[in-house]
Protein backbone atom coordinates (compact mmCIF):
# COMPACT_ATOMS: atom_id res chain seq x y z
CA UNK A 1 0.00 0.00 0.00
CA UNK A 2 1.11 3.56 -0.58
CA UNK A 3 2.94 5.75 1.93
CA UNK A 4 1.49 8.91 3.47
CA UNK A 5 1.01 12.00 1.37
CA UNK A 6 4.02 14.34 1.39
CA UNK A 7 1.74 17.38 1.47
CA UNK A 8 -0.60 17.30 4.47
CA UNK A 9 -2.43 20.35 3.12
CA UNK A 10 -3.56 18.45 0.03
CA UNK A 11 -6.78 17.42 1.81
CA UNK A 12 -9.45 19.92 2.82
CA UNK A 13 -11.29 19.53 6.15
CA UNK A 14 -14.16 17.07 6.09
CA UNK A 15 -17.70 18.40 6.61
CA UNK A 16 -19.23 18.17 10.11
CA UNK A 17 -20.88 14.89 11.09
CA UNK A 18 -24.07 16.54 12.28
CA UNK A 19 -27.14 15.09 10.59
CA UNK A 20 -25.37 12.53 8.43
CA UNK A 21 -23.86 9.06 8.54
CA UNK A 22 -20.19 8.43 9.27
CA UNK A 23 -18.53 7.46 5.98
CA UNK A 24 -16.19 4.54 6.67
CA UNK A 25 -13.55 2.63 4.70
CA UNK A 26 -12.05 -0.76 5.55
CA UNK A 27 -8.34 -1.23 4.82
CA UNK A 28 -7.44 -4.91 4.60
CA UNK A 29 -9.68 -7.57 3.12
CA UNK A 30 -8.47 -10.43 5.32
CA UNK A 31 -10.20 -12.31 8.11
CA UNK A 32 -10.28 -9.52 10.69
CA UNK A 33 -11.66 -6.99 8.22
CA UNK A 34 -14.30 -9.35 6.89
CA UNK A 35 -15.18 -11.05 10.13
CA UNK A 36 -15.02 -8.28 12.75
CA UNK A 37 -14.72 -4.74 11.38
CA UNK A 38 -17.22 -4.92 8.56
CA UNK A 39 -19.95 -6.69 10.58
CA UNK A 40 -19.67 -3.99 13.27
CA UNK A 41 -19.88 -1.23 10.66
CA UNK A 42 -22.80 -2.98 8.97
CA UNK A 43 -24.70 -3.23 12.25
CA UNK A 44 -24.28 0.50 12.87
CA UNK A 45 -25.32 1.12 9.27
CA UNK A 46 -28.60 -0.64 10.07
CA UNK A 47 -29.00 1.82 12.95
CA UNK A 48 -28.40 4.79 10.64
CA UNK A 49 -24.98 5.68 12.06
CA UNK A 50 -22.50 4.58 9.38
CA UNK A 51 -22.09 3.70 5.74
CA UNK A 52 -19.16 1.73 4.30
CA UNK A 53 -18.06 3.54 1.16
CA UNK A 54 -14.85 1.71 0.24
CA UNK A 55 -12.49 -1.19 0.86
CA UNK A 56 -8.74 -1.30 0.19
CA UNK A 57 -6.29 -4.17 -0.24
CA UNK A 58 -3.14 -4.70 -2.31
CA UNK A 59 -4.73 -7.93 -3.62
CA UNK A 60 -7.17 -6.76 -6.30
CA UNK A 61 -9.01 -10.07 -6.42
CA UNK A 62 -9.43 -10.16 -2.64
CA UNK A 63 -10.74 -6.62 -2.30
CA UNK A 64 -13.08 -6.95 -5.27
CA UNK A 65 -14.50 -10.21 -3.92
CA UNK A 66 -14.90 -8.69 -0.44
CA UNK A 67 -16.61 -5.59 -1.82
CA UNK A 68 -18.97 -7.61 -4.01
CA UNK A 69 -19.88 -9.94 -1.15
CA UNK A 70 -20.38 -7.12 1.38
CA UNK A 71 -22.07 -4.65 -0.95
CA UNK A 72 -19.27 -2.08 -0.62
CA UNK A 73 -19.52 0.28 -3.60
CA UNK A 74 -15.83 1.03 -4.21
CA UNK A 75 -12.80 -1.30 -4.19
CA UNK A 76 -9.23 0.03 -4.29
CA UNK A 77 -5.69 -1.28 -4.27
CA UNK A 78 -4.22 2.15 -3.45
CA UNK A 79 -4.93 3.79 -0.10
CA UNK A 80 -4.03 7.32 -1.17
CA UNK A 81 -6.33 7.15 -4.17
CA UNK A 82 -9.20 5.98 -1.98
CA UNK A 83 -8.60 8.80 0.52
CA UNK A 84 -8.61 11.40 -2.25
CA UNK A 85 -11.67 10.11 -4.07
CA UNK A 86 -13.91 8.92 -1.20
CA UNK A 87 -12.82 11.21 1.65
CA UNK A 88 -14.03 8.87 4.45
CA UNK A 89 -14.63 10.14 7.98
CA UNK A 90 -13.33 6.89 9.49
CA UNK A 91 -10.70 4.45 8.26
CA UNK A 92 -10.51 1.03 9.94
CA UNK A 93 -7.12 -0.64 9.53
CA UNK A 94 -7.00 -4.43 9.43
CA UNK A 95 -3.51 -5.04 8.01
CA UNK A 96 -0.24 -6.46 9.46
CA UNK A 97 1.38 -4.33 12.20
CA UNK A 98 4.30 -3.15 10.04
CA UNK A 99 1.85 -1.24 7.83
CA UNK A 100 -0.10 0.44 10.63
CA UNK A 101 2.09 3.53 11.06
CA UNK A 102 2.14 4.61 7.41
CA UNK A 103 -1.52 3.83 6.81
CA UNK A 104 -2.70 5.54 10.00
CA UNK A 105 -0.71 8.69 9.22
CA UNK A 106 -2.05 8.75 5.66
CA UNK A 107 -5.62 8.59 6.94
CA UNK A 108 -5.06 11.23 9.63
CA UNK A 109 -3.51 13.59 7.09
CA UNK A 110 -6.60 13.12 4.96
CA UNK A 111 -8.73 14.27 7.89
CA UNK A 112 -10.10 10.80 8.75
CA UNK A 113 -10.33 9.28 12.19
CA UNK A 114 -8.64 5.88 12.49
CA UNK A 115 -9.61 2.65 14.21
CA UNK A 116 -6.57 0.36 14.00
CA UNK A 117 -6.26 -3.30 14.92
CA UNK A 118 -3.86 -4.33 17.66
CA UNK A 119 -0.98 -4.33 18.05
CA UNK A 120 -1.19 -0.63 17.17
CA UNK A 121 2.35 -0.22 15.78
CA UNK A 122 5.59 -2.15 16.35
CA UNK A 123 7.32 0.40 18.63
CA UNK A 124 6.81 3.37 20.92
CA UNK A 125 8.65 5.51 18.36
CA UNK A 126 6.03 4.58 15.79
CA UNK A 127 3.22 5.32 18.21
CA UNK A 128 4.59 8.77 18.97
CA UNK A 129 4.96 9.49 15.25
CA UNK A 130 1.27 8.64 14.77
CA UNK A 131 0.20 10.76 17.73
CA UNK A 132 2.09 13.74 16.29
CA UNK A 133 -0.23 13.61 13.25
CA UNK A 134 -3.47 13.72 15.24
CA UNK A 135 -5.65 16.79 15.44
CA UNK A 136 -5.20 19.08 18.44
CA UNK A 137 -8.84 19.94 19.15
CA UNK A 138 -11.80 17.90 17.89
CA UNK A 139 -9.75 15.29 16.05
CA UNK A 140 -9.06 13.44 13.94
CA UNK A 141 -7.71 10.88 16.40
CA UNK A 142 -6.32 7.37 16.01
CA UNK A 143 -7.87 4.71 18.26
CA UNK A 144 -6.73 1.11 18.79
CA UNK A 145 -8.97 -1.94 18.75
CA UNK A 146 -9.02 -3.10 22.38
CA UNK A 147 -12.52 -4.52 22.37
CA UNK A 148 -12.08 -6.45 25.64
CA UNK A 149 -12.36 -3.13 27.50
CA UNK A 150 -15.91 -2.74 26.27
CA UNK A 151 -19.16 -4.43 27.27
CA UNK A 152 -21.21 -4.65 30.45
CA UNK A 153 -18.83 -6.88 32.42
CA UNK A 154 -15.70 -4.76 32.17
CA UNK A 155 -17.76 -1.57 32.63
CA UNK A 156 -19.29 -2.88 35.88
CA UNK A 157 -15.99 -4.09 37.33
CA UNK A 158 -14.17 -0.91 36.30
CA UNK A 159 -16.71 1.14 38.25
CA UNK A 160 -16.49 -1.10 41.34
CA UNK A 161 -12.70 -0.80 41.35
CA UNK A 162 -12.71 2.94 40.71
CA UNK A 163 -15.10 3.46 43.64
CA UNK A 164 -13.16 0.94 45.77
CA UNK A 165 -16.51 -0.67 46.57
CA UNK A 166 -14.71 -3.95 47.26
CA UNK A 167 -11.82 -2.26 49.02
CA UNK A 168 -8.33 -1.63 47.68
CA UNK A 169 -7.06 -3.94 44.91
CA UNK A 170 -4.13 -5.93 46.27
CA UNK A 171 -3.11 -8.91 44.14
CA UNK A 172 -3.80 -9.65 40.48
CA UNK A 173 -3.12 -12.30 37.89
CA UNK A 174 -3.27 -11.79 34.11
CA UNK A 175 -3.06 -14.90 31.96
CA UNK A 176 -3.09 -15.45 28.21
CA UNK A 177 -2.10 -19.09 27.77
CA UNK A 178 -2.89 -20.20 24.25
CA UNK A 179 -1.59 -22.89 21.91
CA UNK A 180 0.05 -22.43 18.53
CA UNK A 181 1.66 -25.40 16.76
CA UNK A 182 4.58 -25.57 14.34
CA UNK A 183 2.26 -25.18 11.35
CA UNK A 184 1.21 -21.78 12.74
CA UNK A 185 4.82 -20.62 12.72
CA UNK A 186 5.48 -22.08 9.28
CA UNK A 187 3.87 -18.92 7.88
CA UNK A 188 7.00 -16.87 6.95
CA UNK A 189 6.06 -13.59 8.66
CA UNK A 190 5.20 -15.12 12.04
CA UNK A 191 7.70 -15.26 14.86
CA UNK A 192 9.80 -12.42 13.41
CA UNK A 193 10.31 -9.01 14.97
CA UNK A 194 10.11 -7.12 11.69
CA UNK A 195 6.86 -8.61 10.46
CA UNK A 196 4.91 -9.78 13.53
CA UNK A 197 6.15 -7.10 15.91
CA UNK A 198 6.71 -9.48 18.82
CA UNK A 199 5.79 -12.83 20.31
CA UNK A 200 2.81 -13.74 22.52
CA UNK A 201 3.32 -10.69 24.76
CA UNK A 202 2.74 -8.37 21.80
CA UNK A 203 0.52 -10.37 19.48
CA UNK A 204 -1.63 -12.42 21.85
CA UNK A 205 -1.49 -11.25 25.46
CA UNK A 206 -1.85 -7.57 24.66
CA UNK A 207 -5.64 -7.77 25.02
CA UNK A 208 -5.64 -9.11 28.59
CA UNK A 209 -2.79 -6.84 29.65
CA UNK A 210 -4.64 -3.85 28.22
CA UNK A 211 -7.79 -4.83 30.11
CA UNK A 212 -5.80 -5.29 33.33
CA UNK A 213 -4.36 -1.78 32.95
CA UNK A 214 -7.79 -0.38 32.15
CA UNK A 215 -9.11 -1.88 35.39
CA UNK A 216 -6.20 -1.21 37.75
CA UNK A 217 -4.73 1.99 36.36
CA UNK A 218 -1.09 2.97 35.79
CA UNK A 219 1.78 0.58 36.47
CA UNK A 220 5.04 1.65 38.10
CA UNK A 221 7.58 -1.14 37.53
CA UNK A 222 8.01 -4.54 35.89
CA UNK A 223 10.44 -7.45 36.20
CA UNK A 224 10.16 -10.12 33.51
CA UNK A 225 11.56 -13.27 31.90
CA UNK A 226 11.10 -14.58 28.36
CA UNK A 227 12.05 -17.75 26.58
CA UNK A 228 11.93 -19.82 23.44
CA UNK A 229 10.94 -23.16 24.85
CA UNK A 230 9.44 -24.89 21.80
CA UNK A 231 9.36 -22.86 18.60
CA UNK A 232 12.30 -21.91 16.36
CA UNK A 233 11.46 -18.19 16.13
CA UNK A 234 13.16 -14.80 16.60
CA UNK A 235 10.65 -13.67 19.22
CA UNK A 236 9.77 -15.36 22.49
CA UNK A 237 7.10 -18.07 22.72
CA UNK A 238 6.50 -17.54 26.46
CA UNK A 239 6.98 -14.73 28.98
CA UNK A 240 6.26 -14.11 32.63
CA UNK A 241 6.31 -10.82 34.50
CA UNK A 242 5.83 -9.27 37.93
CA UNK A 243 4.14 -5.87 37.76
CA UNK A 244 3.69 -3.28 40.49
CA UNK A 245 0.95 -0.66 40.06
CA UNK A 246 0.91 2.94 41.26
CA UNK A 247 -1.93 2.06 43.65
CA UNK A 248 0.30 -0.54 45.31
CA UNK A 249 -1.30 -3.64 43.78
CA UNK A 250 1.03 -6.39 42.57
CA UNK A 251 0.35 -8.67 39.59
CA UNK A 252 1.72 -11.66 37.77
CA UNK A 253 1.42 -11.75 33.98
CA UNK A 254 1.83 -14.90 31.87
CA UNK A 255 1.77 -14.97 28.07
CA UNK A 256 2.19 -18.28 26.27
CA UNK A 257 1.56 -20.00 22.96
CA UNK A 258 2.61 -23.37 24.44
CA UNK A 259 -0.53 -24.20 26.44
CA UNK A 260 -2.87 -26.96 25.16
CA UNK A 261 -5.56 -25.98 27.69
CA UNK A 262 -6.21 -22.50 26.31
CA UNK A 263 -7.59 -19.77 28.53
CA UNK A 264 -7.62 -15.99 29.00
CA UNK A 265 -7.98 -14.94 32.61
CA UNK A 266 -7.82 -11.91 34.88
CA UNK A 267 -8.15 -12.23 38.64
CA UNK A 268 -8.06 -9.30 41.07
CA UNK A 269 -8.07 -9.84 44.83
CA UNK A 270 -9.37 -6.79 46.68
CA UNK A 271 -9.71 -6.30 50.44
CA UNK A 272 -13.33 -7.42 50.47
CA UNK A 273 -13.81 -9.55 47.35
CA UNK A 274 -12.14 -11.38 44.50
CA UNK A 275 -13.26 -10.60 40.96
CA UNK A 276 -12.32 -13.02 38.18
CA UNK A 277 -12.79 -13.14 34.42
CA UNK A 278 -12.30 -16.47 32.63
CA UNK A 279 -12.84 -16.77 28.86
CA UNK A 280 -10.87 -17.24 25.65
CA UNK A 281 -11.43 -14.69 22.86
CA UNK A 282 -14.28 -12.58 24.28
CA UNK A 283 -16.44 -12.28 27.36
CA UNK A 284 -20.02 -11.78 28.51
CA UNK A 285 -21.49 -11.32 31.99
CA UNK A 286 -21.41 -15.08 32.62
CA UNK A 287 -17.61 -15.08 32.28
CA UNK A 288 -17.21 -12.84 35.33
CA UNK A 289 -17.40 -13.97 38.96
CA UNK A 290 -17.33 -11.90 42.15
CA UNK A 291 -16.57 -13.81 45.38
CA UNK A 292 -17.12 -11.72 48.52
CA UNK A 293 -15.12 -12.07 51.73
CA UNK A 294 -16.91 -13.98 54.55
CA UNK A 295 -17.86 -10.82 56.46
CA UNK A 296 -19.59 -9.11 53.50
CA UNK A 297 -23.38 -8.94 53.77
CA UNK A 298 -25.53 -10.73 51.24
CA UNK A 299 -27.16 -7.46 50.19
CA UNK A 300 -23.83 -5.79 49.43
CA UNK A 301 -22.50 -8.85 47.60
CA UNK A 302 -25.64 -8.97 45.48
CA UNK A 303 -24.96 -5.42 44.28
CA UNK A 304 -21.43 -6.36 43.26
CA UNK A 305 -22.67 -9.49 41.50
CA UNK A 306 -25.37 -7.67 39.51
CA UNK A 307 -23.80 -6.92 36.12
CA UNK A 308 -27.03 -5.65 34.58
CA UNK A 309 -28.17 -6.44 31.02
CA UNK A 310 -25.59 -8.56 29.21
CA UNK A 311 -23.55 -6.66 26.60
CA UNK A 312 -20.67 -8.91 25.45
CA UNK A 313 -17.25 -7.46 24.67
CA UNK A 314 -16.97 -6.92 20.93
CA UNK A 315 -15.74 -4.76 18.09
CA UNK A 316 -19.31 -3.50 17.82
CA UNK A 317 -19.37 -2.09 21.36
CA UNK A 318 -16.07 -0.29 20.93
CA UNK A 319 -17.09 1.06 17.52
CA UNK A 320 -20.39 2.27 18.93
CA UNK A 321 -18.53 4.34 21.54
CA UNK A 322 -16.01 5.56 18.96
CA UNK A 323 -18.76 6.95 16.72
CA UNK A 324 -20.21 8.81 19.72
CA UNK A 325 -16.77 10.35 20.32
CA UNK A 326 -16.46 11.29 16.66
CA UNK A 327 -19.80 13.09 16.67
CA UNK A 328 -18.81 14.93 19.85
CA UNK A 329 -15.34 15.78 18.55
CA UNK A 330 -13.80 14.19 21.65
CA UNK A 331 -10.75 11.98 22.00
CA UNK A 332 -11.99 8.37 22.25
CA UNK A 333 -10.89 5.80 24.77
CA UNK A 334 -8.01 3.62 23.64
CA UNK A 335 -6.26 6.50 21.87
CA UNK A 336 -3.40 8.85 22.75
CA UNK A 337 -1.97 8.32 26.23
CA UNK A 338 -4.76 5.87 27.05
CA UNK A 339 -4.00 3.81 23.95
CA UNK A 340 -0.23 3.90 24.53
CA UNK A 341 -0.27 2.37 28.00
CA UNK A 342 -0.32 -1.33 27.05
CA UNK A 343 2.44 -0.84 24.43
CA UNK A 344 4.52 0.87 27.13
CA UNK A 345 4.10 -2.10 29.46
CA UNK A 346 4.93 -4.62 26.72
CA UNK A 347 8.03 -2.68 25.72
CA UNK A 348 9.14 -2.56 29.35
CA UNK A 349 8.44 -6.29 29.70
CA UNK A 350 10.75 -7.06 26.78
CA UNK A 351 13.47 -4.72 28.05
CA UNK A 352 13.33 -6.27 31.51
CA UNK A 353 13.42 -9.81 30.17
CA UNK A 354 16.26 -9.19 27.70
CA UNK A 355 18.44 -7.10 30.04
CA UNK A 356 17.62 -8.83 33.36
CA UNK A 357 16.70 -5.54 35.01
CA UNK A 358 13.68 -3.94 36.66
CA UNK A 359 12.14 -1.38 34.31
CA UNK A 360 10.17 1.57 35.60
CA UNK A 361 7.35 3.49 33.98
CA UNK A 362 8.40 6.38 31.71
CA UNK A 363 11.93 4.98 31.55
CA UNK A 364 11.89 4.12 27.84
CA UNK A 365 12.07 7.10 25.51
CA UNK A 366 14.10 8.48 22.60
CA UNK A 367 17.68 7.26 22.81
CA UNK A 368 16.73 3.97 24.46
CA UNK A 369 17.26 1.07 22.02
CA UNK A 370 13.92 -0.46 23.06
CA UNK A 371 12.12 2.74 22.01
CA UNK A 372 12.75 1.93 18.33
CA UNK A 373 12.82 -1.91 18.45
CA UNK A 374 11.15 -4.24 20.91
CA UNK A 375 14.18 -6.55 20.89
CA UNK A 376 16.37 -3.56 21.77
CA UNK A 377 19.31 -5.07 19.92
CA UNK A 378 19.79 -7.47 22.82
CA UNK A 379 22.22 -10.36 22.16
CA UNK A 380 20.37 -13.57 21.51
CA UNK A 381 17.14 -11.73 20.72
CA UNK A 382 17.92 -9.20 18.00
CA UNK A 383 17.54 -10.59 14.46
CA UNK A 384 20.71 -12.08 13.05
CA UNK A 385 21.59 -11.38 9.42
CA UNK A 386 21.36 -14.58 7.44
CA UNK A 387 24.41 -14.85 5.23
CA UNK A 388 24.44 -17.28 2.36
CA UNK A 389 27.07 -19.95 2.68
CA UNK A 390 28.77 -20.74 -0.62
CA UNK A 391 29.13 -24.32 -1.65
Amino acid sequence: MSTPATNPGAFQPLPPLTGRRVRAAVVGAGAIGRGSHFPALARLAEEGETEVVAAVDIDANAVEAFSAEAGIPHAYTDLEQMLREQRPDLVTICTPPTLHRAQTIAALRAGAWVWCEKPPVPTLADFDAVEDEEGTVGGPYASIVFQHRFGSGSRHVRRLLAEQAMGRPLVAHCQTTWYRDTAYYAVPWRGRWETEGGGPAMGHGIHQMDLLLDLLGPWSEVKAMAGRLVHDVETEDVSTALVRFENGAMATVVNSVLSPDEVSRIRIDCERATVELTHLYGHSNDNWRVTPAPDVSGEEAAVWQDFGPDVPSSHLEQLRELVVSMRAGERPRSSGTDGRTSLELITALYKSAFTDTTVRADEIGPGDPFYTALHGGAPGWAPVAREEVSA
